[in-house]
């Protein structure tokens, strides 16, 4: 994302806001590409559907919703989570 925004003026049109009150945007890079669609393209975010009316989702790269999940899972310390992940991938059957 940095590669792609530094110093660069992105332009936001506001969309919506969410249930926490956050504001939700379409972004732009200056040469008027649309953020969301190039992350998505890039593996660095998914289609979020709610908001974007699954405009993005065929542009998902394969795979990436079950790796960023687990990327989240990491980061948030469930490591009971990647436990049965690599219990599964690798074949085993035991239950925590």
């Amino acid at each position: 994302m940095v590669h792609l925004c530094k110093g660069h003026r992105i332009r936001a049109e506001i969309t919506d806001e969410d249930e926490y009150g956050r504001t939700v945007a379409k972004c732009f890079l200056p040469d008027g590409r649309d953020l969301s669609e190039e992350l998505v393209k890039q593996g660095l975010a998914i289609d979020w559907p709610k908001f974007s009316g699954g405009k993005y989702s065929n542009l998902e790269v394969a795979g990436i919703r079950k790796k960023l999940w687990l990327a989240d899972a990491r980061q948030k310390g469930r490591i009971h989570v990647l436990e049965k992940f690599d219990a599964r991938k690798n074949g085993e059957s035991k239950e925590k």
